[in-house]
């Protein structure tokens, strides 16, 4: 009587949590909504929010668009890629973050940690350098090639770790830190070689949206799709890897293959991500512990939290970058002064836990 009465209060907490949780990413939706509709009706420029928002009702009801034909395509062309690639963007990073840190059992693990960044970095350097011509009157090279290089990166990482006769973490984090110097000294190398187009190496570098379009987002959107349905069915066995290999191995988990798809998929997010924006910074670190922080540690929460909240944030930091002053300021740069600080934050209240 007792065992039965036990399990029924615990059948009914569960519910009640399970309940709490849905609330919280029902929530956490409602939020991105507001914020995507804000960022797109909300701008630079002499639009006036109330004939966008005009122009996006008359699109859903058939009804007389209040602006122009050359205004509406601003509205289409610029801002809602812009503000959807921004999403995509924002989400790849923080659910590989959070993935990541899962993965590490590390709270400072980003999504850059195996090369993905240098890798993406010396590939698009190396086509804005050797191939100037094509990448000035072709959209396509440099996020194909940053996305390709990214995936290299990684692949290069885990290969190193392999030949290094190492399956755990520790190893693979080391082989990451050894390819990011290889290819970071490849790419400053490169850049030598052109000097004309150190300037447009910067810029990517720093990280930005500036010139994105369709051809962006539908660049990315298949590979963050995918790579976010794959986190979130894995989501509850991160739970179950973070009590140890013995206890996920007893309860018939195959830790390494299951830490080996965790990896391909939030990489392949990172290199799609990076393909299309550049180098964006604290995405992946400040996101995952602001969701843990409000929500709790259990990654069935964190992993969508994440991915919704890292639209949310990089929506608004791309929304600061692009009004805050007469001329765009790096993507890159507003998410560092958001950023660091919070990682400086984060570093001090882990310190002495951090393995």
């Amino acid at each position: 009587m007792l065992r039965s009465s036990v399990r029924r209060r615990r059948e009914r907490a569960n519910r009640e949590v399970t309940r709490l949780k849905l609330g919280t990413v029902v929530f956490a939706l409602a939020c991105l909504v507001l914020v995507f509709g804000f960022a797109i009706v909300v701008g630079a420029g002499e639009l006036g929010w109330k004939r966008v928002l005009g122009e996006l009702v008359a699109q859903l009801t058939g009804a007389t668009s209040p602006l122009s034909e050359r205004e509406a395509a601003i509205v289409w062309e610029l801002r809602v890629p812009r503000v959807l690639l921004a999403g995509l963007v924002g989400a790849a990073l923080a659910g590989a973050g959070a993935a990541f840190q899962g993965v590490f059992r590390n709270p400072l693990a980003d999504p850059y940690l195996l090369g993905a960044a240098a890798g993406a970095g010396m590939a698009a350097t190396l086509v804005m350098v050797l191939a100037p011509a094509v990448t000035a009157w072709m959209v396509g090279p440099v996020p194909l090639a940053a996305f390709v290089g990214a995936l290299g990166g990684v692949g290069l990482s885990w290969l190193l770790g392999r030949s290094a006769g190492g399956h755990g973490t520790g190893t693979l984090l080391l082989a990451g830190v050894a390819v990011t110097a290889f290819l970071t000294a490849v790419q400053t190398f490169v850049q030598q070689l052109n000097t004309d187009t150190l300037h447009r190496v910067y810029t990517w570098t720093l990280g930005g949206l500036n010139v994105s379009g369709w051809i962006d987002v539908w660049l990315a959107l298949p590979y963050v799709t995918v790579a976010a349905i794959v986190l979130c069915l894995c989501a509850r066995l991160l739970d179950v890897l973070a009590l140890g290999d013995a206890e996920a191995a007893s309860l018939g988990l195959r830790p390494g293959l299951l830490r080996l798809v965790l990896l391909g998929a939030a990489s392949l997010a990172t290199a799609a991500a990076v393909a299309v924006s550049g180098l964006i910074g604290f995405v992946g670190i400040v996101v995952p512990h602001i969701v843990r922080l409000l929500a709790g540690a259990s990654y069935r929460v964190i992993v969508p939290l994440s991915l919704i909240g890292g639209a949310v944030f990089l929506i608004i930091a791309d929304y600061i970058a692009r009004t805050a002053m007469p001329g765009e300021l790096p993507l890159g740069v507003v998410t560092a002064f958001a950023g660091a600080p919070f990682f400086a934050l984060v570093l001090r209240t882990t310190k002495g836990r951090i393995p």
